[in-house]
């Protein structure tokens, strides 16, 4: 039985929020609430990049040496694009979309201005590699390209095996269930519960 729908950026926001990190509660909640805030230069950035890596479009806001290295890390051949993972944890419907997949590894393309070494050593989008494995996928790859204004930029690799310990997004899971069920009166987003009867594929939603 599925009680509760999550997603990667929402579990991240939520570590980030339980480890100290610069959020409030109630800034957690809009988060949860999905209030729409507005898209930061940085964000937008990182969209054109992926648009230009992966479609080709508005290659020219690029550096065509940088564009060549991201894709060279790539998959080949790519087996598809946007790809939609679901996993099931106990009575959590974890889901979202992974940039890419070739035939054993899931790729996602991060931008950042500043990046430190293992960086998504807990992120939970690691989690997508046991919502793939039934497509032979067997590696989790992020591909960060580091932005840094007026210096070289640089790519990165951090790859993560099925084997890798998810003990710590397993306990954040359950960590964001409890802080809802305190929380239930200040959640608008319905989306995050799942009814009695109700078809829990988010998919479909």
């Amino acid at each position: 039985m599925i009680n509760y729908r999550f997603y990667p950026s929402l579990l991240n926001v939520f570590s980030r929020y339980v480890h100290g990190g610069n959020l409030s509660a109630q800034e957690l909640i809009d988060s949860i609430n999905r209030v729409p805030s507005p898209t930061t230069a940085a964000q937008e950035r990182g969209i054109s990049f992926e648009d230009a890596i992966v479609k080709g479009t508005h290659e020219d806001r690029f550096d065509p040496e940088v564009i060549k290295k991201v894709r060279k890390l790539l998959p080949r051949p790519i087996v598809d694009t946007q790809v939609y993972c679901q996993w099931q944890i106990d009575d959590v419907l974890f889901y979202g979309y992974v940039d890419l997949i070739g035939k054993f590894k899931a790729v996602d393309l991060k931008t950042t201005a500043s990046y430190q070494p293992g960086r998504y050593l807990h992120n939970h989008q690691n989690l997508y590699l046991h919502a793939l494995k039934r497509k032979g996928i067997k590696l989790m790859e992020y591909v960060i390209t580091e932005f840094q204004p007026g210096s070289h930029t640089e790519v990165y690799v951090e790859s993560y095996a099925l084997t890798h310990p998810i003990d710590k997004q397993l306990e954040e899971i359950r960590l964001l269930k409890s802080f809802l069920e305190e929380h239930r009166s200040l959640i608008t987003d319905r989306k995050i519960f799942v009814a009695p009867g109700e078809d829990a594929d988010a998919k479909r939603r």
